[in-house]
Protein backbone atom coordinates (compact mmCIF):
# COMPACT_ATOMS: atom_id res chain seq x y z
CA UNK A 1 0.00 0.00 0.00
CA UNK A 2 0.99 3.88 -0.42
CA UNK A 3 0.42 5.61 2.62
CA UNK A 4 -0.20 9.55 2.44
CA UNK A 5 1.32 11.70 5.36
CA UNK A 6 -0.29 15.22 6.77
CA UNK A 7 2.37 17.11 8.02
CA UNK A 8 5.06 14.96 6.94
CA UNK A 9 7.78 17.46 7.88
CA UNK A 10 6.49 17.77 11.48
CA UNK A 11 8.37 15.65 14.36
CA UNK A 12 5.47 13.25 13.95
CA UNK A 13 4.92 13.19 10.17
CA UNK A 14 9.07 12.79 9.75
CA UNK A 15 8.83 9.85 12.69
CA UNK A 16 6.07 8.26 10.24
CA UNK A 17 7.63 8.60 7.16
CA UNK A 18 10.71 6.76 8.47
CA UNK A 19 8.65 4.15 9.87
CA UNK A 20 7.23 3.67 6.30
CA UNK A 21 10.41 3.69 4.75
CA UNK A 22 11.47 0.74 7.05
CA UNK A 23 8.12 -1.31 6.27
CA UNK A 24 8.17 -4.00 4.11
CA UNK A 25 4.33 -3.92 3.79
CA UNK A 26 4.45 -0.13 2.62
CA UNK A 27 5.39 0.32 -1.09
CA UNK A 28 5.58 3.98 0.04
CA UNK A 29 4.30 7.68 0.53
CA UNK A 30 3.78 11.09 -0.16
CA UNK A 31 4.24 13.87 1.62
CA UNK A 32 1.97 16.36 2.77
CA UNK A 33 2.36 19.93 4.45
CA UNK A 34 1.08 23.27 5.06
CA UNK A 35 1.64 26.22 1.89
CA UNK A 36 3.96 28.01 4.22
CA UNK A 37 6.40 25.18 5.07
CA UNK A 38 9.95 26.06 3.96
CA UNK A 39 10.19 22.38 2.84
CA UNK A 40 7.78 22.93 -0.34
CA UNK A 41 9.23 21.40 -3.42
CA UNK A 42 11.88 19.55 -1.41
CA UNK A 43 12.94 15.56 -1.03
CA UNK A 44 11.71 13.88 1.55
CA UNK A 45 14.85 11.88 1.18
CA UNK A 46 16.79 15.22 2.12
CA UNK A 47 14.40 16.20 4.72
CA UNK A 48 14.41 13.19 6.18
CA UNK A 49 18.45 12.49 5.47
CA UNK A 50 17.63 8.88 5.16
CA UNK A 51 18.86 6.93 1.76
CA UNK A 52 16.58 4.14 2.09
CA UNK A 53 13.65 6.57 1.78
CA UNK A 54 12.09 6.66 -1.73
CA UNK A 55 12.43 10.22 -3.67
CA UNK A 56 9.05 11.71 -2.45
CA UNK A 57 8.47 15.61 -3.45
CA UNK A 58 6.99 17.74 -0.53
CA UNK A 59 3.49 19.22 -1.81
CA UNK A 60 0.88 21.29 -0.17
CA UNK A 61 -1.59 20.39 -2.59
CA UNK A 62 -4.16 17.36 -1.06
CA UNK A 63 -4.74 16.84 -4.34
CA UNK A 64 -1.55 15.40 -5.51
CA UNK A 65 -1.83 12.70 -2.53
CA UNK A 66 -5.46 11.29 -4.13
CA UNK A 67 -4.63 8.33 -6.73
CA UNK A 68 -1.74 7.55 -5.22
CA UNK A 69 -2.41 6.92 -1.73
CA UNK A 70 -4.48 4.55 0.04
CA UNK A 71 -4.99 5.93 3.35
CA UNK A 72 -4.50 9.72 4.80
CA UNK A 73 -2.17 9.49 8.27
CA UNK A 74 -2.72 12.90 9.62
CA UNK A 75 -0.35 14.05 12.61
CA UNK A 76 -1.48 17.80 12.17
CA UNK A 77 -3.17 20.16 14.11
CA UNK A 78 -7.57 20.63 14.84
CA UNK A 79 -7.84 23.29 12.12
CA UNK A 80 -5.44 21.24 9.03
CA UNK A 81 -7.07 18.40 10.28
CA UNK A 82 -10.44 19.38 9.54
CA UNK A 83 -9.73 20.59 6.51
CA UNK A 84 -8.18 17.46 5.36
CA UNK A 85 -11.08 15.78 6.72
CA UNK A 86 -13.52 17.54 3.98
CA UNK A 87 -11.55 16.94 0.98
CA UNK A 88 -11.16 13.19 2.49
CA UNK A 89 -14.63 12.80 2.85
CA UNK A 90 -15.49 14.17 -0.53
CA UNK A 91 -12.79 12.05 -2.65
CA UNK A 92 -13.47 8.64 -0.80
CA UNK A 93 -10.05 8.34 1.11
CA UNK A 94 -9.52 6.37 4.48
CA UNK A 95 -7.93 8.71 7.16
CA UNK A 96 -5.91 7.96 10.41
CA UNK A 97 -6.96 11.05 12.79
CA UNK A 98 -3.83 11.44 15.42
CA UNK A 99 -4.52 15.12 15.86
CA UNK A 100 -5.41 15.89 19.49
CA UNK A 101 -6.84 19.03 20.97
CA UNK A 102 -10.26 18.35 18.87
CA UNK A 103 -13.15 20.13 20.42
CA UNK A 104 -16.60 18.15 20.60
CA UNK A 105 -18.12 20.09 17.17
CA UNK A 106 -14.91 18.82 15.50
CA UNK A 107 -15.46 15.35 16.85
CA UNK A 108 -19.27 15.70 15.80
CA UNK A 109 -17.55 16.13 12.44
CA UNK A 110 -15.24 13.10 12.17
CA UNK A 111 -18.38 10.92 12.97
CA UNK A 112 -20.95 12.64 10.56
CA UNK A 113 -17.38 12.03 8.39
CA UNK A 114 -17.41 8.31 8.92
CA UNK A 115 -20.64 7.38 7.74
CA UNK A 116 -18.96 8.38 4.23
CA UNK A 117 -15.38 6.86 4.85
CA UNK A 118 -13.44 4.52 7.20
CA UNK A 119 -11.78 6.73 9.83
CA UNK A 120 -9.51 5.29 12.85
CA UNK A 121 -9.48 7.91 15.57
CA UNK A 122 -7.54 7.99 18.80
CA UNK A 123 -5.85 10.25 21.32
CA UNK A 124 -3.00 7.82 20.90
CA UNK A 125 -1.62 5.47 18.62
CA UNK A 126 0.37 3.72 20.75
CA UNK A 127 -0.26 -0.25 21.07
CA UNK A 128 0.63 -0.13 25.05
CA UNK A 129 -1.51 2.59 25.70
CA UNK A 130 -4.52 1.68 24.02
CA UNK A 131 -3.74 -1.86 26.24
CA UNK A 132 -3.88 0.40 29.40
CA UNK A 133 -7.49 1.93 28.44
CA UNK A 134 -8.96 -1.65 28.32
CA UNK A 135 -6.55 -2.74 31.59
CA UNK A 136 -7.66 0.50 33.58
CA UNK A 137 -11.68 0.34 32.84
CA UNK A 138 -11.62 -3.48 33.95
CA UNK A 139 -9.40 -2.49 36.92
CA UNK A 140 -11.70 0.05 37.61
CA UNK A 141 -14.78 -1.64 37.70
CA UNK A 142 -13.79 -4.06 40.25
CA UNK A 143 -11.53 -1.46 42.66
CA UNK A 144 -13.62 1.45 42.27
CA UNK A 145 -15.70 1.39 45.23
CA UNK A 146 -12.79 1.41 47.96
CA UNK A 147 -10.32 2.72 46.44
CA UNK A 148 -9.16 6.15 45.24
CA UNK A 149 -8.23 6.39 41.89
CA UNK A 150 -6.14 9.23 40.43
CA UNK A 151 -4.37 10.23 36.94
CA UNK A 152 -1.06 12.46 35.99
CA UNK A 153 0.33 12.77 32.75
CA UNK A 154 3.70 14.45 32.25
CA UNK A 155 4.61 16.11 28.58
CA UNK A 156 6.79 18.85 26.90
CA UNK A 157 6.61 21.84 27.13
CA UNK A 158 5.35 22.46 23.67
CA UNK A 159 2.06 20.55 24.25
CA UNK A 160 -0.50 22.88 23.70
CA UNK A 161 -3.49 20.78 25.17
CA UNK A 162 -3.48 19.88 28.74
CA UNK A 163 -4.69 17.62 30.01
CA UNK A 164 -3.89 15.71 27.63
CA UNK A 165 -6.48 13.54 25.43
CA UNK A 166 -5.12 10.02 26.44
CA UNK A 167 -5.13 11.38 29.87
CA UNK A 168 -8.75 12.12 29.23
CA UNK A 169 -9.38 8.48 27.78
CA UNK A 170 -8.44 7.22 30.61
CA UNK A 171 -10.65 8.93 32.98
CA UNK A 172 -13.22 8.22 30.88
CA UNK A 173 -12.78 4.78 31.09
CA UNK A 174 -12.38 5.00 34.46
CA UNK A 175 -15.95 7.03 34.60
CA UNK A 176 -17.72 4.32 32.64
CA UNK A 177 -16.93 1.86 34.83
CA UNK A 178 -17.55 3.79 38.19
CA UNK A 179 -19.42 6.69 36.87
CA UNK A 180 -16.99 9.06 38.85
CA UNK A 181 -15.01 11.70 38.21
CA UNK A 182 -11.45 11.50 38.93
CA UNK A 183 -8.55 14.30 39.13
CA UNK A 184 -6.46 14.48 36.64
CA UNK A 185 -2.93 16.26 37.20
CA UNK A 186 -0.96 17.68 33.96
CA UNK A 187 3.01 18.71 34.22
CA UNK A 188 4.70 20.35 31.45
CA UNK A 189 8.52 19.50 31.66
CA UNK A 190 11.45 20.06 29.17
CA UNK A 191 11.46 17.68 26.23
CA UNK A 192 8.79 14.94 27.86
CA UNK A 193 7.22 12.81 25.00
CA UNK A 194 4.04 11.50 26.93
CA UNK A 195 4.56 9.83 30.41
CA UNK A 196 0.61 8.54 32.10
CA UNK A 197 -0.03 6.74 35.61
CA UNK A 198 -2.88 5.90 36.94
CA UNK A 199 -3.03 5.08 40.72
CA UNK A 200 -5.24 2.76 42.70
CA UNK A 201 -5.21 3.76 46.21
CA UNK A 202 -7.05 1.43 49.44
CA UNK A 203 -6.73 1.43 52.77
CA UNK A 204 -4.31 -1.42 52.64
CA UNK A 205 -2.81 -1.02 49.42
CA UNK A 206 -1.56 0.61 46.50
CA UNK A 207 -1.94 -0.45 42.67
CA UNK A 208 0.15 1.60 39.95
CA UNK A 209 -0.29 1.46 36.38
CA UNK A 210 2.42 3.75 34.29
CA UNK A 211 3.29 4.01 30.80
CA UNK A 212 6.07 5.85 30.26
CA UNK A 213 6.45 6.58 25.58
CA UNK A 214 10.78 6.46 25.40
CA UNK A 215 10.57 7.45 21.78
CA UNK A 216 7.83 9.04 19.09
CA UNK A 217 8.12 6.07 17.23
CA UNK A 218 5.80 4.21 18.89
CA UNK A 219 3.07 6.26 17.93
CA UNK A 220 4.23 6.18 13.94
CA UNK A 221 4.44 2.65 14.24
CA UNK A 222 0.84 2.03 15.96
CA UNK A 223 -0.43 4.99 13.29
CA UNK A 224 0.74 2.80 10.30
CA UNK A 225 -0.54 0.10 11.74
CA UNK A 226 -3.55 1.73 11.37
CA UNK A 227 -3.57 2.71 7.94
CA UNK A 228 -3.01 -1.15 7.19
CA UNK A 229 -6.06 -1.83 9.14
CA UNK A 230 -8.51 1.10 8.06
CA UNK A 231 -7.67 0.57 3.94
CA UNK A 232 -10.42 -1.06 2.10
CA UNK A 233 -12.77 -1.16 5.55
CA UNK A 234 -16.05 0.01 4.93
CA UNK A 235 -17.20 3.19 6.20
CA UNK A 236 -16.98 4.08 10.15
CA UNK A 237 -15.41 5.61 13.07
CA UNK A 238 -12.82 3.15 14.37
CA UNK A 239 -10.41 3.21 17.53
CA UNK A 240 -6.80 1.34 18.27
CA UNK A 241 -8.60 -1.39 20.32
CA UNK A 242 -10.60 -2.29 16.87
CA UNK A 243 -7.30 -1.83 15.03
CA UNK A 244 -5.41 -4.27 17.61
CA UNK A 245 -8.70 -6.59 18.15
CA UNK A 246 -9.63 -5.57 21.88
Amino acid sequence: MIIGIAGACGKMGKMTARQVCLDPEVEGFSALERKDSPDIGKNMKDVLGEEKCPEVKVSSDIADIFGKADCLIDFTLPEPTMEHLKVCKGEGLPMVICATGLGKDEEEEIKEASKVIPIVFSPNMSIGVNLVFKIVKEMAAVLGRDFDIKVDETHHVHKKDSPSGTAKMIAQKIKESTGRDVPVEAFREGEVIGNHGIVFDGEYENIEIRHDAKSRDVFAKGAIKAAKFVAGKAPGLYTMADVLGL
